[in-house]
């Protein structure tokens, strides 16, 4: 089990390099077409263009509709590039820690398996209350398609103190309380255990 984990991290990390160095090429290439170093029409910045405009397309129709310059495209495709190739090495490392906690708890008696299921649900819940404030900071909200099931997990405790707590201007302090409390609770029912 840890060589193939070793193998699968290993292969995302060699294809998130080569998706960011594609990106950079991009990123880089529309920079120096920009600038005037290289000719828009050459047989370079014509190739770029034609492999990645399938990329760039919906990235630049996106920043025209919110507003901003199209020519950012491949700025914002080499950051999701990024983000997503992060993304994927946390989710095959989780995934396979997942398994190996799971084969290790194959033994265990109902006590532990509590345990596990109390700080797997934690953990869910404080992830859950990270991503809704990411998202809000990037002006995704409540009535976000995607950021739904975010706010219907996260509603029934942050709503509550979010009611109760004094108003700071426009910070909005209960999702910190919120995690806070989660963390707590944990802590006490673990002990509890």
């Amino acid at each position: 089990m840890h060589s193939a984990a070793h193998y699968v991290e290993l292969a995302l990390r060699l294809a998130g390099l080569l998706a960011v160095l594609g990106a950079l090429l991009i990123l880089v290439t529309g920079w120096a077409v920009r600038r005037g170093t290289l000719a828009p029409f050459a047989w370079w910045p014509r190739f770029v263009r034609r492999w990645s405009d399938p990329l760039l397309r919906p990235v630049e129709r996106r920043l025209h509709r919110a507003g901003a310059n199209p020519q950012d495209a491949p700025l914002w495709l080499l950051g999701g590039v990024v983000l997503a190739g992060l993304f994927a090495l946390a989710a095959a490392r989780w995934l396979f820690g997942t398994v190996l906690v799971l084969e290790g708890m194959r033994d265990a008696g109902g006590r532990a398996w509590l345990r596990l299921a109390l700080n797997a649900g934690a953990s869910l819940l404080t992830i859950v209350i990270i991503v809704r404030v990411i998202a809000s900071w990037f002006g995704a909200g409540r009535y976000s398609r995607w950021l739904r099931p975010f706010y219907v997990l996260t509603d029934w405790l942050i709503e509550p103190i979010r009611r109760r707590l004094p108003a700071f201007g426009v910070i909005d302090l209960s999702p910190l309380i919120a995690y806070v409390l989660v963390l707590v609770a944990r802590a006490i029912l673990l002990s509890l255990l």
